[in-house]
């Protein structure tokens, strides 16, 4: 089901110029819901590159709010700080300013549960001349859409003490008056392990192939990471008596 998505992709590149990269991506994630409506939302990541440990590549905070519809289905909105360092002690590091909307919203089966989210991004990177940090911005739009299964491997629910099979994929578009060649951003693929520590605590770790068409159009970067998130979920509701 997910390479169907990224295989016309690659099979569309393949004869394009294509460049490799290993990378360790780490993530938090954290979903805090404080009313019957209204919560809070933060993750942060830390991706390395370069052999995989290099060197820091990306580092991202992104806070937002939460509307809860129902249980199975919400909004939120926030913002990002995204830091692309420099490979090179010449060149400066990039900072971007990244608002966000989203609706998310979740699904369970017979044997596996899904998770959806269509995301919207406005992305301001400051833009480097001559070595140097400008106070221009470039700006574009990018659409996600991601679609995540989660099956567990033992049972029939991901419930504590439940180890899991989790795949993913994520598809990444980018639009705007200053986005010429590539509309197509990103595809991301991640298939691996995971672990329901607790109710309310999970992690998964596994591989994650992503495949990114650079601005001009014609290269191309597939990278090969490790990738490890954490889950981590708080209902601050007051119980009902």
């Amino acid at each position: 089901m997910f390479n169907l998505t990224i295989l016309p992709v690659f099979s569309w590149a393949q004869e394009k110029n294509v460049t490799g990269s290993e990378q360790i991506w780490l993530g938090y994630f954290n979903q805090m819901r404080l009313t019957q409506r209204s919560g809070i939302w933060f993750d942060v990541h830390f991706r390395f590159t370069d052999d995989f440990t290099d060197r820091l590549g990306v580092t991202i905070f992104r806070p937002g709010y939460t509307y809860y519809i129902t249980d199975q289905t919400r909004l939120t909105a926030g913002y990002a700080y995204v830091t692309a360092y420099s490979a090179s002690p010449e060149t400066p590091d990039v900072p971007e300013h990244r608002p966000w909307q989203q609706i998310q919203w979740f699904d369970k089966r017979k044997h596996f549960s899904m998770m959806q989210y269509i995301r919207l991004e406005e992305r301001f990177r400051r833009i480097v001349e001559n070595n140097e940090l400008t106070d221009d911005y470039s700006f574009n739009f990018r659409i996600r859409y991601n679609l995540s299964l989660t099956i567990p491997l033992k049972g029939k629910v991901v419930e504590a003490k439940t180890p899991f099979l989790f795949l993913s994929d994520e598809i990444m578009i980018n639009f705007g008056k200053e986005i010429v060649y590539n509309y197509f951003d990103q595809n991301r693929f991640f298939a691996g392990i995971g672990y329901q520590f607790t109710k309310n605590l999970n992690a998964h770790i596994g591989y994650l192939n992503v495949f990114l068409q650079r601005p001009g159009g014609d290269d191309f970067i597939k990278t090969d990471a490790f990738r490890l998130f954490v889950f981590h979920n708080l209902d601050l509701r007051p119980k009902e008596k």
